[in-house]
């Protein structure tokens, strides 16, 4: 449910976003640029991992990358 809030910005910003985005979008672009601008929700992160692990062609590159992990490398 979208909240109505006031916010404080320098003037110059404020006319920047009204010359480049359209009258609409305004509130859509603050809230994509917070959205960017947080750490990523904990839940939404770990159905992510969940879904990744579930991925079949994620296992044929973690086997490809085995050998790199037991190489000897240089001293």
């Amino acid at each position: 449910m979208p909240v109505r809030l006031n916010i404080t910005m320098d003037k110059e910003l404020y006319l920047r976003l009204k010359r480049e985005l359209p009258h609409k979008r305004i509130s859509a672009f603050i809230e994509q640029a917070v959205r960017r601008g947080l750490a990523p929700d904990r839940k939404v992160l770990d159905a992510a991992y969940r879904a990744a692990g579930k991925e079949k062609w994620r296992e044929k590159v973690a086997a490809e990358w085995t050998a790199t992990e037991t190489e000897d490398w240089p001293a």
